[in-house]
């Protein structure tokens, strides 16, 4: 069983900076990519950024130049550094990641989602 645990989550006033961590744990043989979405109330939820093993990231165009995806291997987490914020950037924001584990005598692949952190950005 593989867990996320975003964190870091709170109210922030337009403009300014928030980050944060996504953990994974539990039965990780390799993570081949995390990602971050968000959900706004009323709305799908909507990518925001991915960062694959191999160190390539892409972002939806709404938070380019203002998000950064970056991870720590050893420690099996991602980070979404988000800066200049927006009230439209109010959403829960989800961490999932596509995970290699056991299964059987081999091994698969899955994605795995965390509960989501909500992120309220108003004056």
């Amino acid at each position: 069983q593989v867990q996320l645990v975003e964190s870091g989550g709170g109210l922030v006033q337009p403009g300014g900076p928030l980050r944060l961590p996504c953990a994974a744990s539990g039965s990780i043989l390799s993570i081949n990519a995390m990602g971050w979405y968000r959900q706004a109330p009323g709305n799908q939820r909507e990518w925001v950024a991915t960062i694959t093993s191999g160190g390539s990231i892409n972002y939806a165009d709404s938070v380019k130049g203002r998000f950064t995806i970056s991870k720590d291997n050893a420690k099996n987490t991602a980070y979404l550094q988000m800066s200049s914020l927006k009230p439209e950037d109010t959403a829960v924001y989800f961490c999932d990641a596509e995970v290699r584990v056991r299964a059987g005598l081999s091994t698969s692949i899955y994605q795995y989602w965390g509960q989501g952190t909500q992120v309220t950005v108003s004056s």
